[in-house]
């Protein structure tokens, strides 16, 4: 028998691979709800540093989960889109952020934030 090229504990593993880590998961949220620029992606995502955001970037589109679309134009205007494979993590997303509420309201109560942003209004309709 050959020896498989990955091994991996268990599936968890390999789907924390292409979206594990601290801000991986936000950008992929926000992309569920369309396309966006690099400093629109910033404005959503403050605390993020602009060197952060492209590795992040670069690493989602290495992984096939988002898409980086350059037009030809000038100033040079880039966007980010997920991909059919990144839409298949759109459940999850979701999933994360009912779970994260919960999480918020168990161990904070009323004393904790969650920023609001009027596109995100209908952000559990899956």
């Amino acid at each position: 028998m050959k020896d498989p090229d990955k091994i991996y504990n268990t599936a968890v593993e390999a789907t924390l691979e292409v979206i594990g880590g601290k801000w991986k998961p936000v950008i992929l949220f926000h992309l569920t709800f369309g396309k966006k620029r690099n400093n629109e992606l910033k404005i959503l995502i403050p605390a993020i540093t602009q060197k952060m955001l492209t590795q992040q970037l670069r690493e989602l589109e290495e992984e096939g989960v988002i898409l980086r679309i350059s037009y030809n134009q000038v100033p040079p205007r880039v966007e980010y889109e997920l991909t059919d494979y990144g839409w298949s993590l759109k459940e999850i997303l979701h999933l994360m952020c009912r779970w994260g509420d919960s999480h918020i309201e168990r161990k904070y109560g009323g004393r904790a934030t969650v920023l609001a942003n009027p596109q995100l209004k209908d952000v559990y309709d899956i």
